[in-house]
C-alpha cells in the first residue's frame, strides 16, 4: 500500500505521515526532505537559486521516482498535487489523502516557522492569514480530488486512529 499525504504547509503532513508508517509498518518519506537530501541544500536554499519553477520540476521528478517503490506513506509538499500533473500520478500509484485543516490553525501553526517557509517568509503577520486563505483557495481543487479528505479544526484529534478506520472502510 502507498498513500500520499497532502494538504497545505503546516497540515502536518509529515507527524501524521510518521505515525501512520509506523501503525501500518511499512516505511515513511518526507519529500521535501529526500529532495533536500539528492540536492545536498535545503527546500529555501533550492527556491533563491532556481526558484518555484525549476523546483516544482525537481519535486515532480522525484515524485516519478517514488514508482518503483512497492509500499510506503509519503508526506508531499504543499504544493506537490497543484504542479505537472502530480495529483494524476499520485492517485495512479496509490491512495491520496487530504489533512484539510482549520486556516486559522495553519496560521498558529506557520506563524512560529515562518522564517523557514520560502513562499511565506517575507510575509508580515498582518498579512499571513490573508495569504494562506488565498492559497488555499487556490490550491482546494486540486488537494479535494484525494480519495480521502481529513478536516483538522482543531489541536488534539486523533488523526491517525481516524484515518486507519476511514482506510479500512476503503480497502
Amino acid at each position: 500500500m502507498k498513500l500520499f499525504i497532502l494538504g497545505y504547509m503546516g497540515a502536518g503532513k509529515s507527524h501524521t505521515g510518521r505515525l501512520l508508517a509506523q501503525k501500518i509498518d511499512v516505511p515513511f518519506l518526507d519529500m521535501d526532505e529526500q529532495i533536500e537530501l539528492q540536492e545536498g541544500k535545503s527546500i529555501s536554499t533550492i527556491f533563491d537559486t532556481i526558484g518555484e519553477d525549476g523546483f516544482r520540476q525537481l519535486e515532480h521528478k522525484y515524485l516519478e521516482s517514488l514508482s518503483t517503490i512497492e509500499s510506503a506513506v509519503i508526506a508531499t509538499g504543499g504544493g506537490t498535487p497543484c504542479f505537472h500533473d502530480n495529483m494524476d500520478l499520485m492517485q495512479s500509484q496509490g491512495k491520496t489523502i487530504y489533512l484539510r485543516t482549520h486556516p486559522n490553525l495553519l496560521v498558529q501553526r506557520l506563524s512560529k516557522e515562518q522564517s523557514k517557509r520560502p513562499i511565506i517568509a517575507n510575509l508580515s503577520p498582518k498579512d499571513l492569514p490573508l495569504f494562506i486563505g488565498e492559497q488555499i483557495q487556490l490550491r482546494s481543487s486540486y488537494y479535494e480530488q484525494a480519495e480521502l479528505v481529513y478536516f483538522q479544526e482543531e489541536e488534539g484529534q486523533d488523526i491517525v486512529t481516524e484515518l486507519l478506520d476511514r482506510l479500512a472502510i476503503l480497502g
